[in-house]
């Protein structure tokens, strides 16, 4: 095993990750704002899943994002 290729390919996949589920997120909220479904005072639960299917792992994290 190449260590240093897993961590870059891993490194790799979570700044994909990141970016584009940021990305998202803030379509989502400018839209829900532009539509009135949000005020903009609001705090949004918000979860990641993060599978390996063939590893049989599964990683899931809870938090909020507070809009004001």
């Amino acid at each position: 095993m190449n260590e240093e290729k897993l961590n870059m390919d891993m490194r790799k996949f979570l700044k994909q990750f990141g970016v584009t589920s940021q990305q998202r997120i803030e379509y989502a909220i400018f839209k829900a704002l532009q539509e009135g479904q949000l005020k903009g005072s609001e705090t949004l639960a918000v979860k990641a899943r993060l599978e390996l299917p063939e590893l049989g792992l599964v990683h899931e994290i809870d938090g909020q994002i507070a809009l004001e």
